[in-house]
């Protein structure tokens, strides 16, 4: 008897799936997105962080009224988390899903 893993599927199918060329591929498109992503979201939040530590003068300029540079940078941390959010969920559904959905019915599929 074969070791069962997720969705009934035996662990030497996963095995083989994960040496596909079709994973391999989904995991070079995921890493496409992802690590370019997240190095643009860090150094943006590095950038915030040393100015809100040393360019106290810039980051204490007042826009309108009360409203400063740093209130909007902070400000901006929340919707650049909100455009990576929304920018992934479409790359996802064109890039990666399309792939995944394969894979997931090809092992399903062995096994029903």
């Amino acid at each position: 008897m074969s070791t069962e893993h997720e969705a009934g599927v035996p662990a030497t199918d996963w095995a083989e799936a994960y040496q596909s060329p079709d994973f391999q591929r989904l995991r070079r498109r995921l890493r496409r997105f992802v690590f370019p992503m997240t190095a643009l979201f860090l150094a943006w939040y590095a950038l915030y962080v040393l100015l809100a530590d040393y360019a106290h003068g810039f980051m204490s300029q007042k826009v309108a009224g009360n409203i400063t540079v740093g209130l909007i940078f902070g400000l901006l941390q929340f919707v650049s988390t909100f455009v990576i959010a929304a920018l992934y969920v479409r790359y996802a559904g064109r890039e990666l899903d399309p792939i995944a959905g394969e894979l997931r019915d090809e092992l399903e599929g062995h096994h029903r």
